[in-house]
């Protein structure tokens, strides 16, 4: 614990500001996406505007306690935070809720309470700890394997939860472990996976079994012609073979049928206006109604007869867009970008590994939901269901993106102690 005079003593200041801002945001536009002529939304507890307010008050609370615990107590917490996470996202699936589709909440009375959302911090926490003392480059293989380990255990059990866009923030730690000094190979996989998946919905296998054979042809005219590298680009083109006969299985068999109409839609394969297009159509007309400077607080009609479901939650932003036009939303994703930066500078200046992995943690998990959201309400990203941080309704999502946040900032704030 901090000695009383000390409590803000080191902590990041400009941090705060812009967390502050958001949580002002967002509190702004939950209440316009929720405006009723005739019902006061103000601590209103059976209104998501009132909800909120509590949840915001319950935010800031934990925040404080975060900057004046000592450091020690969440490094030496770690793995037991971790366990405890996991055993709650094992006991969702047997005792949890279904919402939109999805196992993955404890209903608490009035309120819900879903542990994946807090899998995030612990899963970061324990990543960061574990290589607190090695490098990622002189690890063994059987080390690596712990590493994914700690990352699949939550990603696996989410999956189960049928909550897929939440499942796909933990690409995160790819791009932590990346500047860490993992290969980069595994990111060009990856994206070439990616790919694959997408072009084997868009084009039929023996055109695109073709064309693969074309590249690896060209890729063996340009090489040494080694035996090492003949082999591998057999292997390659064996490997992709097999994966792109395997993509229906995975399209038809792993992926919800919800999942599935709302990637045909987004790939021009299926047109649903009235059903799995309707939520993108909407947010495109809501956020395009904007124009430069928007219609106005409270003015917006996309917003006020709610013709976008889930306008407080996962399409927050085309509340944003809606009525406070181009500018407004400009100013949103510069005051989020400056966090994001604040972050990585913030991680840059730490001087153990624990303390910068876990800051570029959250700087990634922050950045996976901010491009995804947005991509989605503009129809870049399938719909699947993802926060805005500190903007969207929840107070799972609020919690524990401040959870998040506020370790890094404690962690910070005594960076001249903590040198391994």
């Amino acid at each position: 614990m901090r000695k009383a005079k000390n409590i803000f003593a080191n902590i990041d200041k400009v941090s705060i500001l812009l967390y502050v801002l958001l949580i002002l945001f967002g509190i702004t536009n939950i209440y316009a996406s929720q405006y009723n002529d005739d019902v006061s939304l103000i601590f209103n507890l059976s209104s998501r505007y009132g909800k909120q307010l509590l949840f915001i008050c319950i935010s800031f609370f934990i925040a404080f306690l975060i900057l004046i615990i000592d450091w020690k107590f969440f490094y030496s917490l770690t793995y037991l935070f971790y366990g405890v996470i996991i055993l709650l996202l094992i006991s969702v699936l047997f005792k949890g809720g279904v919402t939109s589709g999805a196992t993955s909440w404890f209903e608490l009375g009035a309120f819900k309470f879903q542990p994946s959302e807090f899998a995030k911090f612990a899963t970061a926490l324990a990543v960061s700890r574990y290589y607190n003392n090695i490098h990622i480059k002189k690890i063994s293989l059987l080390e690596k394997l712990k590493t994914y380990s700690i990352i699949l255990l939550p990603f696996l059990l989410i999956i189960l939860q049928n909550d897929l866009g939440t499942a796909l923030v933990y690409a995160a730690f790819i791009l932590v472990l990346y500047r860490e000094g993992m290969s980069g190979n595994i990111l060009i996989f990856g994206l070439i996976v990616g790919i694959l998946f997408i072009m084997t919905l868009l084009i039929e296998k023996l055109l695109l079994t073709s064309l693969v054979g074309g590249v690896i042809i060209l890729l063996f005219m340009f090489s040494q012609k080694k035996k090492k590298e003949i082999a591998a680009l057999i292997g390659i083109f064996i490997i992709s073979i097999t994966f792109i006969f395997s993509v229906n299985y995975i399209f038809n068999d792993v992926l919800s049928a919800h999942h599935r109409t709302r990637i045909n839609v987004l790939l021009g394969k299926e047109i649903d206006p009235q059903g799995a297009g309707y939520n993108l159509i909407q947010s495109k007309i809501a956020i395009g109604s904007g124009g430069l400077l928007g219609k106005g607080f409270l003015k917006g009609t996309q917003t006020r007869f709610d013709f976008v479901p889930e306008q407080s939650t996962d399409f927050i932003f085309c509340t944003i867009g809606e009525e406070w036009g181009f500018m407004g939303s400009l100013l949103f994703v510069v005051i989020f970008v400056g966090l994001l930066l604040r972050v990585i500078f913030l991680a840059e200046r730490q001087r153990s590994n624990f303390s910068r992995i876990y800051g570029y943690s959250v700087a990634t998990i922050l950045f996976i939901h901010f491009v995804i959201n947005i991509g989605m309400t503009i129809g870049l990203v399938p719909v699947i269901g993802i926060p805005l941080p500190f903007i969207s309704y929840g107070g799972s999502s609020l919690v524990g993106f401040t959870i998040l946040l506020f370790i890094f900032l404690n962690l910070d704030s005594y960076r001249l102690q903590i040198l391994r």
